[in-house]
C-alpha cells in the first residue's frame, strides 16, 4: 500500500496532507486559499492519486506560510508513500495546454532534490493566491519529496491559466513517474536515495 498521512504543526500552520498513490483521483482540500485548493486539486485529479490537504494558517499574514508549509509537508507524505520506490518508471515528462499557455513538467523521482523553474512570466494574484509562491511550493516539494524537477511555462498570457497548466502538467508527470513498471529499482546503483 503506497499511503502516507503526515502532520505539522508549528505557530504558522497547522498541516495535515495525506496520499494514497494507488488512488483515484479524490481530493479533499481546504487551505484557505481557493485557487491553491483549485490546484491541489488538480493534482489529485491530474495525477490519479487521492490526496487529502487540510491546512489552518496565518492568512492574516498572507499565504506564503501557508503554501510553503503545504509543500513541505506534500513532498515529506510523497517520499513516505513511495518508500524504496522499487518498480516505479522514475521518469516523467508531460506537456499540458490551457489555452492561451503551455507547460512542460520533467520529474525524477531520484532521491536527490533539485528545481529548475522557469516561469518568470507567472506573476500576479489569483484571487486570494499570489503566483509568486507557486515556486515557493515547487521547492519545497522537491527539497522533502527528494525528486528532480524542472518545469517550463513555454508561453501564455492569463495568469490562472498559466499557473494550471503548470500544476496539471507537474501532477501528470509525478503520476506517471509513481506508476509501477517493474519489480526492481530503476537506478544503476541500485538505490533511488
Amino acid at each position: 500500500m503506497r499511503k502516507e498521512k503526515l502532520v505539522r504543526k508549528t505557530k504558522e500552520t497547522d498541516i495535515t496532507v495525506e496520499i494514497d498513490l494507488d488512488g483515484s483521483g479524490r481530493a479533499d482540500i481546504d487551505t484557505g486559499i481557493g485557487f491553491f485548493d483549485h490546484m491541489l486539486s488538480a493534482i489529485a485529479v491530474h495525477g490519479g492519486m487521492d490526496l487529502t490537504v487540510k491546512c489552518k494558517g496565518d492568512l492574516n499574514v498572507d499565504g506564503h506560510h501557508t503554501v510553503e508549509d503545504i509543500g513541505i509537508v506534500f513532498g515529506k507524505t510523497l517520499c513516505g508513500a513511495l518508500g524504496d520506490k522499487k518498480g516505479i518508471a522514475r521518469f516523467a515528462c508531460e506537456y499540458v495546454p490551457m489555452d492561451d499557455a503551455l507547460a512542460r513538467s520533467v520529474v525524477d523521482i531520484s532521491g536527490r532534490a533539485f528545481l529548475v523553474y522557469n516561469a518568470a512570466q507567472l506573476t500576479g494574484y489569483i484571487g486570494a493566491y499570489d503566483a509568486d509562491l507557486t515556486e515557493e511550493f515547487f521547492r519545497a516539494v522537491c527539497s522533502y519529496g527528494m525528486i528532480n524537477l524542472h518545469i517550463d511555462l513555454l508561453r501564455g498570457n492569463n495568469t490562472h491559466h498559466m499557473c494550471e497548466a503548470i500544476f496539471k502538467s507537474f501532477a501528470r508527470s509525478l503520476g506517471a513517474a509513481v506508476r509501477v513498471v517493474s519489480d526492481k529499482v530503476l537506478s544503476t546503483k541500485g538505490a533511488l536515495e
